[in-house]
């Protein structure tokens, strides 16, 4: 029998709720249980295909009080056109693609989530976006390299990147990466430096805390043999880093402390996630939060006279330098 028609007879028996054993069915076929398993991968992979046009899922799972595989079938919970259009909105937003890339992308997740007829009803809430996009000034992601690094950092495998700076130098780098982020239009890979001697050369030699990547900005990596070890407990983690950062600016952690008295304290909450927030008598509120890295002035900068930074003193002296700065060229100099 072929590879093609035992795969066949593999999959009508599991769809006639036989269980498969590998043994026996190597046995049968005069094959080796690796080629069972192949097969058994290929159907896997099939049904997989299949799970949107059918509306329901299948797949082939090990049954182990029967020592074998059989089909199981789930009925599939679609996504609502609300929830899909929703979707579509966030990465139009998101402006992270160039336009030929969102159009695939959009178009990929739709056809695979919804149904043709649902499909139709959304379109016309997304076309004139999606004909008005603007593509973004840097780089498109570039997804290869996405996945690479998420598989680096599964199994603690260092990564070798040529990496292009602001400046247009292109420099190699040896990393150690540890976690994927997206902020304010951009892919980041959060990684140490594995090389100790360019980390003496840094600002901060002894940072505890994993130097920021662009995505867009790395033209090319190779994931590497060499191993690097990081216990599980002191894992890092996205979304704490993530809630206590502003712009992706590197830097160290720092309470911040200030008032505000904008008209909606939500926006400051959407910003700075874990902050503290108190009403004053005068309708203002006393804002203190923890945050980490530079990103944290420019956002209070561009506040404008909403907020008056109390703390530390370190910010609140570059925040106030930078006031009296902009005044003054605002004034012509004077």
């Amino acid at each position: 029998m072929s590879k093609s028609n035992r795969v066949l007879d593999l999959y009508q028996a599991l769809q006639n709720g036989q269980v498969i054993n590998k043994k026996a069915a190597a046995e049968a076929y005069g094959v080796n249980e690796k080629s069972i398993q192949r097969d058994l991968d290929s159907i896997r992979d099939f049904l997989s295909e299949q799970t949107t046009r059918q509306g329901q899922i299948q797949s082939v799972e090990f049954d182990r009080a029967a020592n074998g595989y059989r089909l199981v079938t789930e009925e599939m919970i679609h996504i609502s056109e609300g929830e899909m259009l929703a979707i579509c909105k966030i990465l139009l937003e998101s402006r992270a693609f160039d336009k030929a890339e969102l159009e695939s992308l959009v178009n990929k997740v739709m056809n695979h989530c919804v149904s043709p007829k649902k499909v139709k009803s959304i379109e016309p809430f997304i076309s004139n976006e999606l004909f008005n996009y603007r593509e973004p000034a840097h780089r498109p992601p570039n997804m290869s390299v996405l996945w690479q690094a998420a598989q680096a950092i599964q199994t603690q495998n260092m990564l070798e990147i040529s990496y292009l700076r602001k400046d247009d130098t292109e420099v190699k780098r040896k990393i150690e990466p540890v976690g994927l982020l997206f902020s304010e239009y951009y892919f980041y890979v959060m990684a140490f430096i594995a090389d100790k001697a360019k980390r003496e050369t840094f600002e901060k030699p002894n940072d505890a805390y994993p130097t920021v990547y662009r995505l867009d900005r790395i033209q090319s990596a190779v994931v590497l043999d060499e191993k690097f070890d990081i216990p599980y407990k002191d894992r890092f983690k996205e979304g704490e880093y993530k809630n206590r950062n502003i712009f992706m600016y590197g830097g160290v952690p720092q309470t911040v402390e200030f008032t505000y008295s904008g008209p909606a304290i939500e926006s400051v909450l959407d910003r700075l996630p874990t902050a503290e927030v108190c009403r004053n008598e005068d309708g203002s509120y006393t804002v203190k939060a923890e945050t980490f890295g530079k990103g944290i002035l420019m956002w209070l900068l561009s506040q404008g006279s909403y907020v008056s930074v109390i703390g530390p003193q370190e910010l609140r002296d570059k925040w106030i330098d930078e006031i009296r700065s902009t005044k003054i060229t605002n004034d012509g100099g004077q």
